[in-house]
């Protein structure tokens, strides 16, 4: 099999997705929010492209011409629109930058490799230019994974794998299919669904995020605890590195030594290219099935969910929102009226009122999602749930995608919106949601824009569970930057002080760097670099990610 999917349509270089898609805040939420946390006088657009500060490219002629003999005139590109695209990820302190008009970390030029044998060309060729490559799939970073930064090199280009974009092979008998690295999540999703075929993994990212993304970053989906996370999905690699192809074909185990996918899944572009990925699928689901409970508060919800974990009844998706994520959320939703009075009249008769909403979601066969679901449903009423109905489940499936849209509108109210995440075993997931969600409200109180606060557990594991903050604040204005800086630095010094990793599953990029000694240690960065010398001698790849110093 050979499916070739289009070539993915590029994002906004000043915000998330589609422009034409973008849904403004109504009107009711602008008023919740300039009340809890304040909001601009006038509103703040981006500049306009032609405005933006963009430095001259520093990739000689000859270094341009010999890539141009490597992968065609048409494939590589140094025009301002796309520098300017490839310049950032999507985090925060992109956007900022980015609206402001600053774009010094641009590329010199962009790349587009047709093929494993002309990205092992460029990377080559880079090696003798002192060319820096930057990996580049979606560009869905949030945490600075794909910054053009130079290192000690003379140039930097982005690597766009966009071409890279095939399904190459279903394996239907052992539900296994090889991708190419830059397919987009719905476009893979499009090609097995044809085939009654599903990957299962749906990031917040998904719609514009890549399958050699998902690798290089170890990413999580939101149906992760059912269908798995992206490292216990893969099966196989294929990797072009600056010193010879890594070509791992598909096994279901083997003891043949440590584990080489393992160098790759989250080297985040540092060690080479992740050209293709071999990994597990599962059957299209037959139905699924999403619903709404209650629980009376953060503590005795994450009881409930531990229980069922560790029970081997969780569902695919699972998803518990504390207080203030829970108040906010249905008050953005406009849950008023009569039908909002009802319902939280309904909660607080049974002493729900001012509880926190979990959402549950079921996928497979008709016959399996009902099983399964009962099973659940017994275990979380004996842990104090409240079951209030599918709408609240559907509301989320309905608009799980659309969150970073709703940024952008906030950043153009002067409305600082970040996130951030970890995962602690179970035993600490109350105590570390108290410090870190305390260290943020500490750290923007004390700049004068006190924040509101709020956090979700969305991945299960038998030991544990992922803990994501959402943090919302008035901007300082004109000091954009220095205040995330001091709420950021706060936050992951008190996860990495209260038992916490330095991250579930946004990667490590340039922002987490200074935390990694404390994740895995002196003689574990010492590990790491090793590998990366071993396959990255010269240092062009990923410069200024992963490894501080490297």
């Amino acid at each position: 099999m050979d499916w070739s999917g289009p070539v993915g349509a590029e994002m906004s270089w000043w915000g998330w997705g589609d422009p034409s898609r973008r849904q403004p805040l109504p009107e009711h939420a602008v008023e919740i929010l300039r009340d809890r946390v304040g909001m601009a006088t006038q509103l703040r657009p981006p500049v306009a492209i032609e405005d933006v500060d963009l430095r001259p490219s520093t990739l000689s002629p000859d270094a341009r011409a010999a890539l141009v003999a490597a992968v065609g005139d048409c494939n590589v590109c140094d025009d301002r629109r796309m520098r300017i695209q490839h310049a950032a990820g999507k985090g925060y302190l992109d956007l900022v930058r980015q609206r402001a008009g600053d774009a010094h970390q641009a590329p010199d030029a962009v790349v587009f490799p047709g093929s494993h044998a002309e990205v092992l060309a460029v990377l080559k060729l880079c090696v003798d230019l002192r060319v820096a490559v930057v990996p580049f799939g979606g560009g869905t970073s949030v945490v600075g994974g794909v910054s053009a930064l130079r290192g000690g090199c003379l140039a930097v280009i982005a690597l766009d794998l966009a071409r890279l974009n095939s399904l190459t092979e279903i394996d239907d008998e052992s539900l296994t299919a090889v991708f190419g690295a830059g397919l987009r999540g719905p476009d893979a999703e499009a090609a097995l669904n044809a085939n009654g075929l599903t990957l299962g993994h749906f990031p917040q990212s998904y719609e514009y995020a890549s399958i050699g993304g998902y690798v290089a970053t170890r990413s999580a989906g939101q149906a992760s605890t059912g269908y798995g996370r992206i490292d216990e999905l893969v099966v196989g690699l294929k990797c072009a590195t600056p010193v010879g192809d890594i070509d791992l074909a598909p096994m279901p185990a083997s003891a043949a030594g440590p584990k080489l996918a393992e160098l790759f899944i989250g080297s985040e572009g540092t060690l080479g290219v992740i050209t293709q990925a071999a990994l597990r699928v599962h059957r299209l689901p037959e139905v699924k099935r999403y619903e709404g409970w209650f629980f009376r508060s953060f503590a005795e919800g994450a009881q409930a969910l531990r229980m069922v974990e560790q029970s081997g009844a969780s569902p695919d998706v699972a998803r518990l929102s504390d207080e203030e994520e829970t108040q906010l959320s249905m008050a953005l939703a406009g849950a008023g009226g009569a039908k909002g009075a009802v319902g939280r009249r309904y909660l607080g008769l049974r002493g729900y009122s001012g509880g926190c909403l979990a959402i549950f979601g079921w996928e497979g066969t008709r016959a399996e999602v009902s099983r399964r679901r009962s099973r659940t449903a017994a275990l979380l009423s004996q842990a104090g749930g409240l079951a209030v109905g599918r709408s609240p489940g559907e509301h989320w499936a309905k608009g799980r995608f659309a969150g970073p849209y709703l940024r952008d509108d906030l950043l153009e109210r002067g409305v600082m919106v970040e996130t951030l995440e970890t995962a602690t075993q179970w035993s600490n997931v109350m105590d570390l949601h108290v410090a870190v969600a305390g260290a943020l409200r500490s750290a923007l109180t004390a700049r004068g824009t006190p924040a509101l606060v709020m956090c979700h557990i969305s991945h299960l594991y038998p030991t544990g569970a992922s803990l994501y903050f959402t943090f919302i604040a008035r901007q300082e204005i004109g000091s954009e930057q220095e205040q995330w800086q001091a709420a950021k630095m706060t936050a992951c010094d008190a996860i990495v002080a209260n038992g916490g990793t330095i991250t579930h599953h946004h990667a490590i990029g340039t922002d987490h760097m200074r935390w990694m000694p404390s994740e895995v240690g002196e003689i574990g960065l010492l590990a790491l670099r090793a590998m990366k010398l071993a396959l990255d001698p010269t240092e062009i790849m990923n410069p200024g990610k992963l490894l501080k110093d490297a």
